[in-house]
């Protein structure tokens, strides 16, 4: 059993497709699919399910992949703390973020890496969160950027900022007339909501425990769409308050501030809790530094150098 055999059924369950597969490891067909065998064979199990187009793990061969990708962070978490240790900082790192969290951080922070990190080969990946934590588990991805608190056992929280949340309402609504919203009083039938951005644990607002209504849930997508979808069709919603920026021009004066509770979420760099990239992760904090406002970062990420 060898570590390229580990590369060579993850990258094979990757693609689902054997040539693909070995076109991305850099060797023959022929190459990878011997290897591959000589270790169900050491093993005495079938790993993958060859009967099927696309080719499938078996059972077993999904858990001893899951095995493998943890085998293969482990060896790259090695390698990265011998870096570390060094003081360098080179290297691919993969990042998740959340789309409701990617629109004001991530066109900065690429500026922010290209001018101070040129050396760190950054990949991001946006998307919903329960895809980001998979990765986070399954070692596809070093780090993440996510709203919590997640509750989860494998994972470990590193609070960043606090950011508010704002009402956008259409001119259309009653409600356009108010200066600032009581949240205890939103209407349940006129909002358009990201589920996943504002009711993760019941949620702070009224629209959280309501069923049904007027309006719909936009379950995937952009806090972007979602203004757009209140500028066509009427009613509210709910956007981070470092979306506001992003507004154009007339649509600055459908914000309205909300109260009582003020609503706000956490921000945290979320990693499992056998990652060693303590360097990286500094760098990380570093960037966020530079891009969010002073006033939202939490004290103890602006005075204190994280240790893991």
């Amino acid at each position: 059993m060898t570590i390229q055999q580990m590369e060579y059924i993850v990258a094979v369950d990757k693609y689902r497709h054997f040539a693909r597969a070995a076109e991305s490891c850099g060797i023959t067909q022929s190459t990878l699919s011997s290897l591959i065998q000589k270790l169900e064979s050491e093993l005495d199990v079938t790993i993958f399910d060859r009967s099927t187009h696309p080719v499938k793990p078996t059972e077993l061969g999904e858990e001893i992949i899951r095995q493998a990708r943890v085998l293969l962070f482990n060896m790259s978490q090695i390698q990265e703390f011998v870096s570390s240790y060094k003081g360098e900082s080179a290297g691919k790192v993969r990042m998740g973020i959340a789309s409701t969290i990617a629109p004001y951080i991530l066109p900065k922070m690429f500026k922010y890496f290209s001018a101070q990190h040129p050396d760190i080969d950054l990949y991001v990946e946006e998307a919903r969160v329960p895809a980001i934590i998979g990765k986070l588990e399954r070692a596809e991805l070093d780090l993440a950027l996510l709203a919590t608190p997640l509750n989860n056992g494998q994972l470990l929280e590193i609070p960043v900022y606090k950011e508010r949340f704002v009402a956008y309402v259409s001119p259309k609504e009653v409600l356009y007339k108010e200066t600032e919203l009581d949240v205890s009083s939103l209407a349940s039938e006129n909002v358009w909501m990201l589920q996943e951005a504002y009711c993760p644990n019941s949620g702070t607002f009224p629209f959280c425990q309501t069923k049904g209504g007027d309006k719909a849930t936009y379950a995937a997508g952009s806090i972007e769409t979602l203004v757009r979808i209140v500028d066509e069709n009427g009613g509210y919603t709910i956007i981070p308050e470092l979306h506001v920026p992003l507004l154009k021009g007339n649509q600055q004066y459908n914000i309205r501030n909300l109260h009582n509770p003020e609503p706000a979420r956490e921000v945290a760099l979320v990693i499992r809790k056998d990652y060693v990239k303590e360097r990286i992760l500094n760098i990380f904090a570093d960037a966020l530094k530079s891009v969010i406002p002073s006033d939202m970062i939490y004290d103890r990420i602006k005075k204190f150098y994280i240790k893991l």
